[in-house]
């Protein structure tokens, strides 16, 4: 290829870009270099000019395409010194003439700058006790804050503002600014607890618990305080050690509460409606017993306060006489109750507090240093790297005290403001991916012309959707391309001139790592335009190694030419004042600076869920610069939907545009989504839109493969008007369309209620044994292999829990599983696949099931799966006629995995589960299917085990109470009305997107109502004058009476009690290692040791450890598959990634139990099951 660099340089970053572009080009110019190149060349140049830039660095480089044709490529430095076709002006001049950034929308930004300011100069002022201070100097001291400085700062707030109203203080407080007031009487204002103005908890006792801060503060005095009380931890519900709480959370016995943060078993409405009146010092640090001259200590300032001091008086009148002023316009006074105005305001507080508190350079602190104040903020290593105060793991190094508190007040001050005023151009500041080719190319495969429909779709309603927000929904049926369709949807509704920035959250991490693939692939997106994060290492770095097993086979595919991606990369501007004073954490800088990110919604959560500041604002950052999609988000379960509702509330709250990607996505759950959406949205609106006071009308947008279609929606009966219509179509076309899964439900035997559960259990082995053989046997559900005549099929047995399953797959293995008339005729091969394997136990069988059911390309006479070495050497060393291989699998065979089944027999726990198990059915093979394919068991294990009890939960919608508990548990009940007289009926998504005909839900007697009165109960706002229950996930947006809004985005309480993926059931973490030899492998139980990240592995084997023995496995007619042996697996790897064999196996041969008293089975064919 050949290129032209053209460098707008100036002074020592001229003669640097020269120095690099000489090596690789020649000149044509003073600031022009001409050659040929390729494509691992000019990746080179760019990094060297990536890596010496500096602010006057400015290369851009253009592809000549051909005689009249060039391409900018990419821009390294400033790229205002380009235009978007890399042209250079003809004339400029360093007068701001066009004053762009005077225009920006954010209309409250002075008042969240002014409030920022004055809660900086605030929020420490608690480190002034006698506590506190000794605390810094004798860090090995144990003691637990008894009132955390934050609190302790609020108090000295309240006894400052007093009785005043907001304009007294702030006139008080702008009257000692001058340099000859009277420090010593502001002083006195503060610490005056004789008088009653200082109330202190533990000692002024009841008045203190009668006079709570946010009770009795007037409005804009509350909104301060707020910042300074949330600047490290948002306020969460003390849960006293009488009320039943989790078993995980245990304390020690002078704590009269459970840790900061507990959960709640239950949470009484009373609780929520006047939150803001009971928040306390136990709401920022659940206290202790303790001993009453601790509680002194927390009270006592020795030398007084910073608000002493002229700096501080200058800068706390000067924002005192700002927040007069603005307080004077109509509506500031109710800013608390305002979620972006807080929120954003906090953000800019605890990213100045985290950069000043990490800087140690006196240069860096020299406006603020004052050397002789006796107070200190913060301490500092002996040791340090990169300019951070990071304590060393050695504690017996003595701390250095770093800042003194007035220095850090100052200059947390004057960096939030900073911050704050540079908020406008921060998205402007980002990168972004402008231009990109392979977004924009039009599909040549007609399957996926839907796609270029959409994009033109959103492309003619981008101003729209820029101007009043965008909710997209796809509905595209699997294997449509909704993955690569939402980024072109996404990419046609960016600003052009901006660039496109989205973010792509995921419920699991393989669809997070198998999407980013896609994304570098077939988008041709490089490491700096895609950032890829899953959390978990270890799940990461065997992905890669699966990958790179893949490529020394062979099997990986080429990498796709250059011509194809052209683009341009906008790098961002590396010095603007936010993105400084950002961590040095590189995944935090990924999180929020590449244009394109593909995460698990882990990753985004935090921006709602996170109870401590710090891990909010790097997710916060992102939603507030970019766009984001959801895929999949019914996939999760219903404990998880509020704190998915309340991500989706923030994205519109900071400005984000949405989509919601499934095809199986049900009306209440998408417009429970949108009224959250649209709740934020309105917020944002009054906020950043060039027209504030017009009523908010959302741009929709309806997608899949056979419509389209756009409408505005001002409110939530428009949008459920337009998405029942959209899904009407959707179903008509859908019952069109060739049936490629047919399910009839099995009728299960009446005794099975009188018999013992390993009975049963063996039982239900023969039974689906049967079923399968019955399926096998249909010429649709088998591949007969034209080499020896045999008959091939590969079926899923899905059952809902592992210990019955553990029993089942035992019960297969039995020399009578098979009747004796098909010993000799079937063999059986077996996969046992759930969730307690050892991790590369488990990557390994997954690794090898997504090969060898991987059936893309099948024809009549060709199923591919049969010309795979490992199936073909199974099926040719055993002589019967017919072999099923089979694959015994928990609920985690339904989701994640891209595999392709002939066949499934299944044990039923949810609709949902049903449609999204019989997407593995036939799932690369197109064509009408000729018979049934799907045995549906009329009911589960679980009903007779306990028949009172809930039957369909864990996993399953049923509940043990009305209206959520079904009246019968056997499915040719629950779906009469679906399946009508029928034996057979076709499985698709229409019972999960479409609600009955008469929009009468029966939640107790119909299977799919269940589902649907599950979603409506909990996303959707009840009727006025009707409690909403604490479980809701409305509650984050949804204020009953806005007149008195409780506003529960004010403390951590939701996500206190709502918890996301909150699992119950306690595990113990377990590794199987080595012994010395490295011959055997041993199980040991994972524990922390005392220092930080230090693990502990204690031997278990012999006491826990309960090998099934090889006699169980032995069968005449049943094998296993995959072979997969985990030492073999652990040596390989160890090589691979230069480990020690034990190394190895501490990161890779791990699980997560159940914790058991009585121990765990264990077998490499079947993995972990609790003993009973």
């Amino acid at each position: 290829m050949n290129v032209l660099f053209i460098a707008q340089c100036n002074k020592r970053a001229l003669a640097e870009t020269r120095r690099i572009l000489d090596q690789f080009a020649e000149r044509r110019g003073e600031r022009t270099w001409q050659t040929p190149i390729t494509q691992a060349g000019l990746d080179t140049v760019r990094k060297l000019l990536r890596q010496t830039a500096r602010k006057n660095t400015a290369v851009a480089c253009h592809w000549i395409r051909g005689r009249d044709h060039s391409e900018l490529l990419w821009v390294v430095g400033d790229a205002s010194q380009f235009n978007d076709q890399g042209a250079v002006p003809t004339n400029t001049t360093a007068s701001n003439v066009l004053r762009a950034d005077d225009e920006n929308a954010w209309h409250q930004l002075p008042l969240m700058t002014a409030l920022a300011a004055l809660a900086a100069l605030l929020h420490d002022l608690g480190k002034a006790t006698q506590a506190f201070q000794d605390k810094l100097k004798n860090p090995g001291l144990r003691e637990r804050n008894h009132y955390r400085h934050e609190w302790v700062s609020v108090r000295l707030f309240q006894a400052f503002v007093g009785q005043d109203d907001d304009a007294g203080w702030l006139q008080r407080l702008a009257a000692h600014a001058d340099a000859d007031a009277d420090a010593q009487a502001l002083e006195a204002e503060w610490l005056d607890h004789a008088g009653g103005r200082l109330l202190r908890d533990g000692l002024d006792e009841p008045q203190a618990q009668q006079h709570l801060p946010f009770a009795r503060l007037p409005p804009l005095a509350q909104a301060v305080a707020w910042l300074v009380f949330t600047h490290h931890r948002l306020p969460c519900l003390p849960v006293e050690k009488s009320q039943d709480v989790d078993p995980h959370d245990t304390e020690d016995e002078r704590r009269i509460h459970h840790r900061f943060g507990a959960r709640p078993r239950f949470l009484n409405s009373n609780v929520v409606d006047d939150m803001l009146l009971r928040i306390s010092a136990d709401w920022n640090e659940p206290r202790e017993r303790t001993e009453p001259s601790t509680v002194q200590a927390h009270w006592h300032f020795p030398h007084g306060l910073p608000v002493t001091q002229p700096a501080w008086r200058k800068q706390a009148g000067r924002y005192a006489r700002k927040l007069l002023e603005l307080s004077q316009t109509a509506g500031q006074g109710t800013v608390l109750h305002d979620p972006f105005a807080m929120h954003v305001a906090r953000l800019c507080l605890m990213l100045a507090d985290h950069h000043y508190s990490s800087l140690t350079d006196p240069a860096a602190r020299a406006p603020h240093l004052s050397k002789d104040y006796p107070l200190y903020a913060n301490t500092r290593s002996n040791y340090y790297q990169n300019n951070s105060c990071s304590r060393l793991m050695d504690k017996r190094q003595s701390p250095l005290l770093n800042q003194t508190l007035d220095e850090h007040l100052l200059g947390v001050q004057a960096h939030a403001t900073l911050v704050a005023r540079s908020l406008p151009s921060l998205t402007r500041s980002l990168p972004a991916l402008k231009n990109h080719k392979p977004l924009k190319k039009r599909s040549a495969d007609p399957r996926f012309a839907w796609q270029d429909k959409a994009a033109d779709l959103a492309a003619s309603v981008s101003a729209r959707a820029a101007h009043g927000g965008a909710f997209i929904v796809n509905m595209a049926s699997t294997g449509c391309g909704k993955t690569l369709g939402n980024a072109r949807i996404m990419n046609a509704l960016a600003d052009p001139g901006t660039g496109l920035r989205c973010a792509f959250a995921m419920g699991l991490r393989t669809l997070t790592l198998q999407t980013g693939r896609v994304f570098q692939n077939d988008l041709q997106l490089s490491d700096e335009q895609l950032a890829i994060q899953v959390g978990g290492a270890a799940s990461r770095a065997l992905f890669e190694y699966w990958e790179q097993q893949a490529e020394a086979t062979g099997s990986a595919s080429g990498q796709a030419l250059l011509d194809e991606a052209g683009t341009v990369l906008y790098e961002g501007n590396d010095q603007h004042p936010l993105l400084q004073r950002l961590t040095d954490d590189a995944k935090a800088h990924a999180l929020i600076a590449a244009p394109l990110l593909v995460c698990t919604v882990d990753h985004l959560t935090p921006a709602t869920e996170s109870l401590r500041g710090g891990r909010q604002i790097a997710p916060m950052l992102r939603l507030l610069t970019g766009d984001l999609v959801l895929d999949e988000p019914d996939d999760f379960d219903m404990a998880d939907l509020p704190a998915l509702t309340r991500l989706v509330h923030w994205a519109g709250l900071l400005g984000s545009r949405v989509l919601l990607s499934s095809a199986t996505l049900p009306p209440a759950l998408v417009e429970g989504l949108f009224l959250a959406y649209r709740a934020g949205r309105s917020v944002y609106q009054r906020h950043r839109s060039e027209r504030p006071s017009e009523p908010v009308n959302i741009c929709c947008l309806w997608i899949d493969e056979f419509h389209q279609a756009t409408q505005g929606c001002a409110d939530g009966a428009a949008f459920r008007e337009a998405h029942t219509r959209y899904v009407h179509k959707r179903v008509a076309k859908l019952q069109q369309a060739e049936v490629r899964r047919l399910a009839q439900i099995a009728p299960l035997p009446e005794n099975w209620h009188s018999m013992e559960e390993a009975e049963r259990r063996k039982d239900f082995a023969r039974l689906v044994l049967e079923q399968a053989w019955q399926l096998h046997q249909h010429p649709h559900n088998h591949s007969t292999d034209t080499a020896s005549g045999k008959r091939v099929s590969l079926g899923l047995i899905r059952m809902a829990n592992i210990a019955p399953l553990y029993d089942v797959a035992l019960a297969m293995y039995a020399p009578d599983a098979l009747p004796p008339e098909l010993q000799g005729q079937v063999r059986i091969h077996l996969c046992v696949y759930h969730s307690q394997f050892p991790l590369l136990l488990r990557s390994a069988i997954e690794q090898q099931l997504d090969t060898l059911l991987n059936r893309r390309g099948a024809r009549v006479d060709h199923d591919p799966a049969l010309l795979r070495p490992a199936l073909r050497a199974l099926i040719d060393s055993h002589p019967e006629p017919h072999h099923l291989f089979i694959v015994l699998g928990s609920p985690v065979t339904e989701v994640g995995r891209d595999h392709d089944y002939d066949w499934a027999v299944v044990e039923p726990s949810s609709m949902r589960s049903l449609i999204q198990l019989a997407g593995r059915v036939r799932r690369h093979r197109p064509g009408a299917v000729g018979g049934v394919n799907m045995v549906v068991l009329d009911s589960n294990l679980r009903h007779y085990k306990k028949p009172d009890k809930p039957a369909y939960e864990k996993p399953g919608f049923e509940t043990e109470h009305a209206p959520f508990q079904l009246k019968s548990h056997h499915l040719h009940d629950l779906l009469a009305r679906a399946i009508g007289t029928n034996a057979a009926w076709a499985v698709d998504a229409q019972p999960r997107i479409a609600l009955p005909a008469d929009n009468k839900l029966l939640p107790s007697r119909r299977w799919t109502d269940l589902e649907h009165a599950r979603m409506h109960d909990s996303l959707l706002p009840k009727p006025q004058g009707t409690a909403t229950p604490t479980h809701a996930a409305c509650l984050q947006w949804h204020e009953p009476q806005p007149e008195t809004p409780r506003s529960l985005w004010l403390t951590g309480l939701l996500p206190q009690f709502q918890r996301f993926r909150q699992d119950d059931q306690k595990r113990d973490d377990v590794a199987l290692l080595p012994d010395e030899e490295e011959e055997t492998l041993l199980l040991h139980r994972v524990q922390d040791g005392e220092r930080r990240y230090e693990k502990l592995y204690v031997p278990i084997h012999q006491s826990l450890c309960h090998p099934v023995p090889a006699a169980q496995l032995a069968s005449p007619s049943v094998s296993p598959w995959p072979q997969v042996g985990l030492m073999e697996e652990l040596a390989a790897l160890a090589q691979a990634r230069g480990l020690s064999l034990e190394q190895c196996a501490e990161r890779y041969a791990t699980a997560s139990l159940p914790e058991s008293q009585a121990g765990w089975r264990w077998n490499e064919r079947l993995g972990f099951s609790k003993k009973a």
